[in-house]
């Protein structure tokens, strides 16, 4: 994923935040950071830390929607984050910036380059993400446990660019971001591996069907 302030100095990302009035928050690991906010219309940048955007269904069903690292961007602009159904669970300690995404239309801004350079990275990131967005609908139309993992790993492989690469969760979180029962997809693996479809050490995965 991009950064949003891709050849930005620190000088000028500071001047940003400036412009933009940026807030930014600290919070301990497990805390639902949407809870915590009182804001409707914004984009949060994880400064530091790591965090994971859930959907809970009224089941008590979790679903793991993104996981955020350092540089990572959410908020109401992608999305639906005002849904009782979402949460936003930290892992770590995690400090988060929020910038009201109304100054962030403020064309008075624009005349700065470095602005711009924001502004297009922000475009960027939001095509980025809608690819993503469209790669996991991909994933969860598939109807079987084995279809969606052969269909994450395929579709993982190809964005790394390599049929090696690591998982970028555990196995747990892995089933709720497949959206499938944890124990049903360790033996399905299990399948794929014996019958010579992947390679796996530990978290480290090869595709041998592509």
């Amino acid at each position: 994923m991009s950064n949003l302030f891709d050849n930005i100095s620190e000088k000028n990302k500071e001047k940003i935040y400036k412009i933009l009035r940026t807030t930014t928050n600290n919070y301990p690991k497990d805390i639902n950071i949407l809870s915590n906010e009182n804001r409707s219309n914004y984009i949060g940048i994880i400064e530091e830390g790591t965090a994971q955007l859930i959907f809970n269904d009224y089941l008590g069903n979790k679903t793991i929607l993104e996981t955020l690292k350092e540089n990572d961007i959410f908020g109401s602009l992608i999305t639906n984050i005002n849904s009782d159904e979402i949460t936003c669970i930290t892992k770590e300690k995690t400090r988060v910036s929020y910038i009201d995404y109304d100054r962030i239309t403020d064309t008075e801004n624009i005349k700065y380059d470095y602005y711009l350079t924001f502004i297009k990275n922000l475009l960027i990131i939001l095509e980025e993400q809608l690819t993503s967005k469209n790669e996991r609908i991909a994933i969860l139309t598939e109807k079987t446990t084995r279809d969606k993992l052969l269909q994450y790993f395929k579709l993982t492989a190809i964005k790394k660019r390599s049929r090696t690469f690591n998982l970028p969760f555990s196995f747990t979180e892995l089933a709720g971001y497949l959206s499938v029962d944890r124990s049903a997809m360790t033996r399905e693996i299990k399948y794929l591996k014996d019958e010579g479809f992947i390679k796996i050490d530990k978290k480290r995965i090869t595709v041998d069907y592509m």
